[in-house]
């Protein structure tokens, strides 16, 4: 049992003052970040950004961290239990960081920051982790991650995530604990025919946009059968550029989303049957690869309801969850089934219907404004992590809620 550990008010003055005196440090990280989108597994620029600025301010940092080349890792501390946060920093293509990743990875630095420096300065065991998570958008960094063991050991992770006040059915608010994200699977699909002269001898070909076209009707008739919260997208990656020829080769993206692994599974399943009918209607043959699944979020209430209740100290109104799935998804969701976790929700100034993945989400995501609102939530995330590291009390009831909710996810 830990003994004499300091008052949350001692603590949270620590962690106010560490991250106001590295304020504008911080901003030069995350501005640079945003100035610099790179899409998943190319984020090198970011990747140095953060380790030279961890090194500059001593820490021992792992660059290409667990074989993957844009991942790094920093620890520190000895004993107790480790508390990891997750930084994001890959965009999107052509519309850059409009998702706000830059504020991600600026939110989780700081909350590193401030508990590694308040844990040394009371001299408690405790132990933090900061982990660069590319590629979340596509790819996957942190299942990969997952299974090269990045996080394993780990007692708590924590992260937040930007959006506006007010995002669809959502209540306007500050932040939110623990939203419900759904699970996410994509298929990448090539269609392979016979080339022939469309116009000389058309009945030699064998047409892959027929392929193609005959799928995504097989998926649009599917979809009136598919349930309210699941989604179906599709993108052309290869196409034909000529209409004279018939063409042998299409090649195409297929993303289902769904609320469970489960119902995800059932999904997924039924779409590759639509694909696999238009290759045998047109007489293609097809390959299928599947990329690793995003699972759904595991919520945490324990760590909502502390997490509402830290924000709140700093004048934030915080929802600790909402009965609403959000129909986005995130790789985070695999962490939470490996350990407790938070993938909390923070608020930044932005014009009205302005959302991620939307391009006036970019420059909203760059502004001052946001950075202070990505620092704010650095600072609750520190005083959650504090919390997990320090009280046996409060993560034992954080424990015990996963292993509960982790047995019912997958019953």
């Amino acid at each position: 049992m830990i003994s004499k550990i300091p008052i949350t008010n001692e603590v949270q003055e620590l962690v106010d003052t560490l991250i106001a005196k590295l304020d504008q440090d911080l901003w030069k990280v995350n501005h640079e970040i945003w100035s610099n989108p790179e899409i998943g597994f190319k984020e090198y620029k970011a990747h140095d950004i953060i380790c030279d600025f961890l090194e500059a301010q001593g820490f021992s940092v792992t660059r290409h961290a667990y074989g993957v080349e844009t991942a790094f890792e920093a620890r520190t501390g000895e004993g107790g239990r480790l508390i990891n946060f997750n930084a994001e920093y890959d965009a999107l293509p052509n519309i850059g960081h409009a998702c706000g990743h830059n504020l991600i990875a600026t939110s989780s630095l700081a909350a590193f920051l401030a508990l590694s420096f308040a844990l040394k300065h009371f001299g408690l065991p405790g132990r933090t982790q900061l982990l660069g998570t590319p590629a979340e958008e596509s790819g996957g960094g942190k299942v990969e991650l997952l299974e090269a063991g990045a996080y394993t050991g780990v007692d708590v992770s924590l992260m937040g995530h930007g959006g506006p006040r007010k995002m669809a059915t959502l209540p306007e608010c500050d932040g939110i604990g623990g939203v419900r994200m759904v699970a996410r699977e994509q298929l990448f699909v090539e269609f392979t025919g016979k080339n022939a002269h469309a116009g000389g001898n058309p009945w030699d070909g064998v047409n892959a946009l027929d392929a193609f076209v005959a799928a995504y009707n097989n998926i649009s008739m599917l979809r009136q059968q598919t349930n309210d919260t699941d989604r179906i997208h599709v993108a052309v990656l290869e196409a034909p550029k000529a209409a004279n020829i018939i063409p042998a080769k299409v090649r195409a993206m297929f993303t289902t989303r769904s609320q469970t692994l489960k119902s995800l599974r059932a999904l997924t399943a039924r779409v590759t049957k639509c694909i696999e009918a238009g290759a045998l209607a047109s007489g293609c043959t097809v390959d299928i690869t599947k990329e690793a699944h995003y699972a759904d979020l595991v919520l945490n209430d324990p760590l909502c309801e502390r997490y509402k209740t830290h924000g709140s100290a700093y004048g934030q109104k915080i929802l600790a969850t909402i009965p609403d799935w959000m129909t986005g998804s995130s790789d985070i969701g695999n962490v939470t089934y490996a350990v407790p976790t938070l993938h909390s929700m923070f608020s930044i100034p932005c014009p009205a219907g302005s959302y991620p993945h939307h391009p006036s989400f970019t420059s909203a995501a760059g502004t001052p404004e946001a950075h202070q609102s990505a620092l704010t939530t650095g600072k609750v995330l520190a005083l959650l992590g504090w919390d997990a590291a320090t009280d046996d009390e409060f993560y034992n009831q954080v424990k015990s809620n996963w292993d509960k909710s982790v047995a019912e996810a997958t019953a």
